[in-house]
Order: C-alpha cells, then sequence, then structure tokens
C-alpha cells in the first residue's frame, strides 16, 4: 500500500492468543506473528510498523478482547490556499 501510515496497532503480546485471525483479515498486510512464544506458549501479533490503514479489521476479528488497540492517525495538515474551488467557507 503506498503513501504514509494513517493508522497505529498496538498488540498486547500477553492478551494474544496467537490464532492468526488478524494476521489474514489484515488488508494491507501488516500483521504478523512473532517467532518468540509468549507466556501462554503462542506466537502473538504483532505491526510491522508500516502500512497501516486504520481500518481496524484486525480488532473486529479478533476473539480477545483488549488484545488490539487501533488507532486513527489525523491526516497531514493541508493549508488553505486562496482561490482554491475547493477549500469550504468556514
Amino acid at each position: 500500500m503506498a503513501g504514509p501510515a494513517r493508522g497505529n496497532i498496538l498488540i498486547s503480546t500477553e492478551e494474544c492468543k496467537g490464532c492468526g485471525l488478524c494476521v489474514e483479515s489484515c488488508p494491507p498486510e501488516c500483521l504478523e506473528l512473532l517467532p518468540e512464544l509468549n507466556a501462554y506458549g503462542v506466537h502473538p501479533a504483532r505491526y510491522t510498523g508500516d502500512g497501516c490503514t486504520g481500518c481496524g479489521i484486525c480488532f473486529y476479528c479478533c476473539p480477545e478482547p483488549g488484545a488490539i488497540t487501533v488507532y486513527r492517525l489525523s491526516p497531514p495538515f493541508k493549508p488553505i490556499v486562496e482561490g482554491d474551488s475547493h477549500a469550504a467557507a468556514l
């Protein structure tokens, strides 16, 4: 996926049960399973660090409450240029 990330994902490795549903359902494919084991003896998911669109699909498909938190990032500030036909009057 091109362009800057529009979201960020935090995954609690100790809450994750390693089912992989979030990894399989992520449209931009920015999640993966860690090679290390957590306290439950499973490979938890992790965010690779780029490409998140902030869609939240990983959050909604996760069966473990509290394991995934998705943050949508604010779009970059675009100054209003005089004479821009798309600028809204406030």
